[in-house]
C-alpha cells in the first residue's frame, strides 16, 4: 500500500511540475500578430528567459529579428539587425535574421543537375541564385507552433515548399525550432523532407554587431574561427573548387585577430570580396567552433554548429540605406554574418560534402548562438 501511495505521489507530482513548466514557458512566449502577407497572418513572438533577456522572431521568413543581452556593466541592447514594423519587414533586406533555402548561398549561373536533369533557377545576384532566389524561403509565412514541451520558451516554424518552387524539385517540408535558454543560447535545430530528389541547404542569416545593432562597425571584434581552411571564389564569389589553407594569409583565424587588422590587405580573394565574404571549411573537432569577442562590451558570441562549412561575411555592401529599430542606419562593416551550411555551389561541385536529399530520408541539424560576457 505504501509503494501504491508513493507511486501515486510521484506520479502526481510529475504531471504537477510537468503542467506548470508548461504554463510556464507560455508565459515566457508572447505571440501576437505582426502584419499579414499574401493573405495569411504572420506572428511577432517575443521570447523571454529565467534572467529576463529577450530575442524576438517573426513567422515571416522565420526570422530572428532581436537579441537583447547585457554587457559587462549588465546594460542591454539588441545586437542583430531587423525592422521595428512588419512593412519595413516585408520590404526591408532579404537576408536579416532569415531562414534561407532552399539554397543558402550561392549557385552558379542559377543552375545544377541532378540525375541527368538540369535544373534552372532564377538569378539574383549577378549570374548566380543567391538564398534559394528572390522569393525564397526568406519571402514566405510560416506556420506557427509555441512549443510547451520544452525547458525553455521554443517556437517551432514550418514551411511547405512546393515541388519546382523557384526551380528546385521535389515538395520539401522544413522546420525550425527556435529555444531560448537560461543561458543566454539561441539553440535553432532543423528538420527536412522530401518526396523527390533534390537539394537543401539551410541556414539563419542574422548579422551581428555586439557594440549594440546601428553602433559602429565591427572592424574591432576579436574573431577566431576554427578552419584550417577555406574556399577560394572567382571574381562572381563562385568557389573555384580548391580547398585553400588559411595559413599564412588574412584568413587565418585559428588564433584571434581582429575583423579589421587584415580586411584591406592586398590579398586576391579579399579583394574580390570587398572584403570577407567566404566559406570556412570547419574543423569540426572542438566544441565551439566560432568566437567573437567585443572588448569595448566585453559581449562574446560562440557559434556551435555539426555544419560542415560556415560563411564569414563584414556587411561589404550595406551602405547606410537600410533603416533598422529605432531609425538607426545599417552603414557599411556595421554587422558581420556567421551563417552554418554545406558551402556555396555545391551542387555543381562533385569534391564538396553533398547536399542531395532523397525521398524518405529526413535531414537534422543544430546551430547554437551563445552569448556572454568577459
Amino acid at each position: 500500500m505504501k509503494r501504491v501511495l508513493l507511486l501515486t505521489l510521484t506520479l502526481v507530482a510529475f504531471i504537477f511540475t510537468a503542467c506548470n513548466q508548461s504554463g510556464k514557458n507560455r508565459d515566457m512566449v508572447k505571440k501576437e500578430v505582426f502584419g499579414t502577407q499574401k493573405g495569411k497572418e504572420a506572428y511577432l513572438l517575443t521570447l523571454t528567459n529565467k534572467s529576463g533577456n529577450v530575442i524576438r522572431l517573426t513567422s515571416f521568413g522565420a526570422k530572428l529579428i532581436w537579441i537583447e543581452v547585457p554587457d559587462k556593466t549588465g546594460k542591454k541592447d539588441n545586437i542583430t539587425f531587423g525592422y521595428d514594423t512588419f512593412d519595413e519587414t516585408v520590404a526591408g533586406d532579404m537576408s536579416f535574421g532569415s531562414i534561407v533555402g532552399r539554397y543558402a548561398n550561392r549557385i552558379a549561373k542559377g543552375k545544377f543537375t541532378l540525375d541527368g536533369v538540369e535544373y534552372t533557377l532564377p538569378v539574383n545576384n549577378g549570374p548566380n541564385t543567391l538564398h534559394g532566389g528572390p522569393a525564397g524561403w526568406h519571402s514566405v509565412v510560416w506556420d506557427t507552433e509555441v512549443l510547451t514541451d520544452k525547458n525553455y520558451p521554443a517556437v517551432k516554424f514550418t514551411y511547405v515548399s512546393p515541388d519546382m518552387e523557384q526551380g528546385f524539385p521535389g515538395t520539401v517540408t522544413v522546420s525550425i525550432v527556435y529555444s531560448w535558454t537560461d543561458n543566454n543560447e539561441v539553440i535553432m535545430d532543423y528538420s527536412w523532407s522530401t518526396d523527390k530528389k533534390t537539394v537543401v541547404n539551410v541556414t539563419n542569416h542574422s548579422y551581428f554587431n555586439l557594440h549594440g545593432a546601428g553602433n559602429g562597425n565591427i572592424l574591432d571584434h576579436e574573431l577566431v574561427i576554427k578552419a584550417s581552411a577555406f574556399t577560394p571564389v572567382d571574381s562572381v564569389m563562385i568557389p573555384v573548387g580548391e580547398i585553400r589553407p588559411v595559413a599564412g594569409t588574412p584568413f587565418d583565424f585559428t588564433t584571434p585577430h581582429t575583423i579589421g587588422e587584415r580586411i584591406g590587405d592586398n590579398y586576391d580573394q579579399l579583394k574580390l570580396g570587398g572584403g570577407y565574404d567566404h566559406n570556412y571549411v570547419l574543423d569540426n573537432k572542438e566544441d565551439v567552433d566560432v568566437t567573437v569577442y567585443e572588448p569595448v562590451s566585453g559581449r562574446v558570441l560562440e557559434v556551435i554548429t555539426d555544419q560542415p562549412g560556415m560563411q564569414l561575411y563584414t556587411g561589404n555592401f550595406l551602405d547606410g540605406t537600410k533603416i533598422g529599430h529605432g531609425g538607426k542606419p545599417f552603414n557599411y562593416r556595421s554587422g558581420m554574418c556567421l551563417e552554418s551550411g554545406h558551402f556555396p555551389d555545391s551542387p555543381n561541385q562533385p569534391d564538396f560534402p553533398g547536399t542531395v536529399i532523397n525521398p524518405g530520408e529526413t535531414l537534422k541539424s543544430t546551430t547554437i548562438y551563445r552569448f556572454s560576457v568577459k
